[in-house]
């Protein structure tokens, strides 16, 4: 079981009431160590007087003591509020480093702590943390910088490859050998394309580039029903080839982000549900304002497979699709729910097949509700 933890401002608490009783206990027992000496000093005197002389100054002590353990304990009391005044006032520039640390993100690592006083610790501190923040955001602006120089180079020599077969096999003297390559050639190029799209989207999601160019002001109110509907649309043909049955349930709500990478997540979603289903299975979609269930039918799977399903270049080792697709399409829609800080859920159905599960912020007229 794990222990509670005691906070940096109990610790201090308990340091500063623990100073004041063991100098308090200190003093009381300095006070009687000077009642005895007195007491002994009386030893020179005569018996009558000895003896009253002893009775008062016993009668003193006790009362001393008395009043000391009792003004001990309300110092006591003092101390701790007194220790939990100073205490907040010692950490309350590092309770402002912890907020400000946390309200920072891939979207605004322009900022900086800024934070005022003298040349001390605390100040060292924030310093050091906005160094890094402009490191990381040097680091941030190179690699958003790298993916977009990378779809541009990546993309030309495909682009010059495919039509450089296309030109080859349309050639009336081509031979049956160019033209049979060419045909071969063009689903691998399909397929590289693919990958090379869905690197780039998980790169752009994982670095919160929630725009096409990387500015969250791109963003937009966003309505899921829409993305869904039109989703669904674009997988007919293959729906109808498989037989699948398509069930729409609840009330698809909106949200706030870009629509492009909310769009491309609802897609693979989808996709991911009608690849790796049987012929004549069930694709569900469940909508309860802005959290979807896609639902596909399929053989019972290993929850311990499923659960590495959000990662990238992930398969399932056997069963319905093993093998096909890029293995990105739900790590790209765990980086974009994160990226719009929502989250993936991936569990198995009982009946066979998947459910994934995404839960995105629900915008309302008032703003965005968490």
């Amino acid at each position: 079981m794990d222990q509670p933890r005691r906070t940096a401002r109990q610790r201090l608490v308990i340091m500063y009431a623990a100073m004041f009783l063991v100098s308090g206990a200190a003093l009381l027992a300095l006070a009687n160590v000077l009642g005895t000496v007195r007491y002994t000093r009386l030893a020179g005197a005569g018996p009558d007087l000895r003896e009253q002389l002893a009775g008062a100054e016993a009668a003193q002590t006790r009362q001393l003591l008395a009043g000391s353990l009792i003004a001990l304990a309300v110092m006591a009391v003092v101390s701790v509020l007194l220790g939990r005044s100073a205490a907040r006032r010692v950490l309350r520039p590092l309770t402002t480093i912890t907020t400000a640390t946390r309200r920072i993100t891939a979207e605004n690592l322009h900022e900086r702590l800024a934070v005022p006083g003298p040349a001390d610790e605390v100040k060292d501190l924030a310093d050091t943390i906005d160094d890094l923040l402009e490191r990381l955001e040097v680091s941030f602006a190179a690699q958003r910088r790298f993916v977009a120089h990378a779809s541009h180079e990546l993309r030309t020599p495909l682009t010059t490859i495919r039509a450089t077969l296309d030109v080859a096999s349309a050639k009336p003297q081509a031979a049956a050998q160019t033209v049979a390559l060419a045909d071969r050639l063009r689903p691998e190029l399909d397929r590289i394309e693919s990958l090379l799209e869905g690197l780039l989207m998980l790169a752009r999601a994982q670095h919160g580039a929630l725009s096409a160019g990387g500015d969250p002001a791109g963003t937009a109110e966003v309505e899921l029903g829409a993305l869904i509907e039109r989703a669904v649309e674009a997988r007919g043909a293959d729906i109808a080839a498989k037989g699948l049955t398509v069930e729409r349930i609840g009330d698809p709500g909106r949200t706030w982000g870009n629509a492009a990478l909310l769009g491309r997540l609802v897609d693979n979603l989808i996709d991911n549900a009608v690849t790796h289903n049987v012929a004549g299975g069930l694709v569900r979609v469940s909508a309860d304002r802005a959290r979807i269930v896609v639902e596909s039918g399929g053989p019972v799977l290993d929850p311990a497979q499923v659960a590495r399903l959000g990662q990238p270049f992930q398969r399932l080792g056997e069963g319905i699709g093993a093998g096909s697709g890029t293995g990105l399409g739900l790590s790209i829609v765990a980086a974009v729910a994160g990226a719009h800080g929502g989250r993936l859920e991936l569990r198995t159905r009982a009946s066979g097949g998947l459910a994934a599960t995404v839960t995105l912020h629900e915008w309302t007229p008032g703003g965005v509700h968490r």
